[in-house]
Formats: C-alpha cells, sequence, structure tokens
C-alpha cells in the first residue's frame, strides 16, 4: 500500500464534524494524510458556516497537496474553488434538490427553490475534481440527474467506526424472555418509521415483542400521535442516545431494525449508516429490499430483507427470525463477517487513498510518519 502521509490535505465540511459521515471519512484521511482540519460545530448551520469560511480564508493560501470537502459542502464548495487551484475532492453524500423536493417537499421541483437546489447540486459537483457517493445506485442517481460524466463519481460506502461498533456482552436489564426490536434515527421521512408504529401494532398479540425506537426529529409528533392513535401498546419511544452509549442499547436487542423502510425515492438509492453499526455489533438485522442494500448484503444470508412501505411485510419479517434463532444467528454471524473484513476503518482508508490518489498529484512513496491536525 502507498503512504501519502508526507502530504498535507485541508478537510472542511459544512455540517458539524461529529456527524457520523465526517467522522469515519475524517478518521480514513488520517491513516494517510497529515489533515489540516477547518471545521465548527456551531449552531444554526448558517452560524456554521460563516465561521467555517472565515477560518478557511487563511488556510487556502498555504499550499497544500488537495482539500477534501466534507459533507455537508455544497454552500462552502464555490468559495474554495475560488480561492484554490488544489485539487478538490467532494463528498457530496446527498443531494440538496433531492432532499428539499422530494424527501422533505419544502418546494416543488419546478420552483425557484426546487431549480436553484438543482443548480447547487449539479454546479459544485462539476466543480469538484472527484465526487463521492455513498452507493453505486446513488452514483448512477446522480450522474442522470445532474448530467454528470460518471468517470467524476466515485462510490465510498460508509463503513463504521469500529472503537465504538464492536460486540457487546450486555444482560438484559429487563425480562429475559422479552424479544427486543430497535431501532434509532432521526426521525426524518425518508426512513419511514411509521411502517415500523404500524408493523408493531400488527404484532400486539405476540406479548413477548417489545419495540424499541430512540430518537427525535422532524416526524417525531407525526410518529407519536400515529402511536396513540393506534394504541400501540408495545412500543417504547426513548429520546436521543448519546453516541457512545449507543452499542449498550444495540446490545440488548433481539434484532435491530436497519431500514430505510419508506416509499421515498431516496431510500432505495442509501444505505442506513445504523445497518453498518448494527452488523458490526453481530446483531441480525431487517433492511429494506431496494438496489442499494443489494449492491452489499443478501436476503437470508448476512441481513433479512423485506419489501419497503409496507407494515406487513416488516411484520412477517419480525415474526421469521423471531421463530428461527438459527437463521438469526446466521444472519447475525454472516452479517457481522462482512461489515468488519471489508468495511472496517483500515478498509476505508485505503479505498479513500486508492480514491484521492487518481486526483492529487503524482509523489514518490514515503515511509509513515504521525500526522497532523488543526482543530
Amino acid at each position: 500500500m502507498t503512504h501519502c502521509r508526507s502530504r498535507e490535505v485541508l478537510f472542511i465540511c459544512g455540517r458539524e464534524p461529529e456527524y457520523t459521515r465526517n467522522q469515519i471519512i475524517l478518521r480514513a484521511l488520517k491513516h494517510n494524510f497529515q489533515v489540516v482540519r477547518v471545521t465548527d460545530s456551531s449552531r444554526p448551520s448558517i452560524l456554521r458556516n460563516l465561521l467555517v469560511i472565515l477560518k478557511l480564508l487563511p488556510n487556502l493560501w498555504k499550499g497544500r497537496d488537495g482539500v477534501f470537502v466534507g459533507f455537508y459542502g455544497q454552500p462552502l464548495l464555490p468559495i474554495v474553488k475560488l480561492l484554490t487551484r488544489e485539487p478538490i475532492i467532494f463528498d457530496a453524500f446527498v443531494s440538496t434538490y433531492d432532499t428539499l423536493c422530494f424527501d422533505r417537499k419544502w418546494f416543488k421541483p419546478n420552483s425557484i427553490g426546487g431549480q436553484l437546489a438543482y443548480w447547487l447540486d449539479r454546479y459544485t459537483c462539476l466543480l469538484a475534481d472527484k465526487v463521492l457517493l455513498d452507493t453505486k445506485t446513488h452514483a448512477d442517481y446522480f450522474a442522470e440527474t445532474f448530467d454528470l460524466p460518471r468517470e467524476k463519481l466515485s462510490v465510498l460506502y460508509l463503513g463504521y467506526d469500529d472503537n465504538t461498533f464492536y460486540p457487546r456482552d450486555v444482560h438484559p436489564t429487563e425480562d429475559p424472555q422479552k424479544f427486543i426490536v430497535f431501532y434509532y434515527g432521526s426521525f426524518l421521512p425518508l426512513q419511514g418509521i411509521e411502517y415500523i408504529i404500524r408493523a408493531a401494532k400488527l404484532l400486539e398479540r405476540e406479548t413477548a415483542i417489545k419495540f424499541e425506537i430512540a430518537g427525535r426529529g422532524s416526524t417525531y409528533r407525526k410518529i407519536r400521535r400515529l402511536a396513540r392513535d393506534l394504541a400501540t401498546t408495545n412500543v417504547e419511544f426513548i429520546d436521543w442516545i448519546p453516541y457512545h452509549q449507543l452499542p449498550i442499547a444495540i446490545a440488548r436487542a433481539s434484532i435491530c431494525l436497519g431500514g430505510h423502510f419508506s416509499a421515498i425515492g431516496k431510500a432505495q438509492r442509501v444505505i442506513a449508516g445504523k445497518t453498518y453499526q448494527f452488523l458490526a455489533m453481530g446483531k441480525p438485522t431487517i433492511v429494506g429490499d431496494n438496489p442499494a442494500n443489494r449492491e452489499l448484503f443478501t436476503h437470508k444470508k448476512n441481513v433479512y430483507m423485506c419489501r419497503m412501505a409496507d407494515e406487513e411485510a416488516l411484520a412477517a419479517a419480525i415474526m421469521a427470525l423471531k421463530d428461527d434463532q438459527r437463521l438469526r444467528e446466521q444472519i447475525a454471524a454472516e452479517g457481522f463477517r462482512l461489515v468488519t473484513t471489508t468495511l472496517n476503518t483500515e478498509k476505508l482508508s485505503q479505498n479513500l487513498l486508492s480514491i484521492i490518489e487518481k486526483v492529487l498529484p503524482e509523489e514518490s512513496p514515503v515511509e509513515p510518519s504521525s500526522s497532523t491536525t488543526q482543530p
């Protein structure tokens, strides 16, 4: 493997650096490069972006080997391009246009807001030397929707934080006969949490099954109202679980729901980050049967797939795993083997290096040395 740690890469991002995608990519970059980090965790996002730009200005004149624009980088990338001639690697990750017009439905696609979002996605991707997406299906969507050259786009599967997510021996704090179905999320529309609630209602007579749903977000009140209207008795809502406490909640689960489960188009093109985490902890995991998940996973081998936007299919998947311990153990073992051998930090860093090397100027290999970071 070629080592490039004598080279220096500037890392910026519009979302907070603590965001999972940014955290994982930062760790992978530090395996092979000296990383100068220009980030901010302030809220709201407008203030965060302004502070990043202020910190960025003096750093762009210092002759880095390249600039890595992490998620969410669309508002920042035009400024970076204006002020530097260095190669730019852009982790697009999500489409502004798709999110605002089809996921959250804030704008009509042909409205001024929708067209501005479309232009922002296309323009920033054209400005970058290399654009990263999280699945092949998502890369195809970007190429077709924004009329981008496919060779500019590369796939970097998210992977997981292997310092945090690994099997734990945790004793249940409640009745060990309970069969816990665990999900956590930010209650975005594409996650389809309403189908989990409806599946729970269908399984209410299975008194051993208990659903635990953690998190908060934009549809939280709507989901809680649905649960009240259905009078569900087997669902417990849990507030946000701190990142480093998530493994304990996952370890207590009998099975985990990776998702996504909605009918939104984007849900077909992405793999939920929590799926990698659940599998890395050796948990049998149910995911939506979509093209993105099929890029890596196989039904009844390393995950259990179910039809999306269908509470009956989800309920049937849960029961299939509950009633078949051998299948649960097989899926857990094979899922664990897959992610820990192909999607750990070391593998991710190798994959990222091979992508970045295509756009950085050539340099003779050197022995690794300690990386430096700048807050």
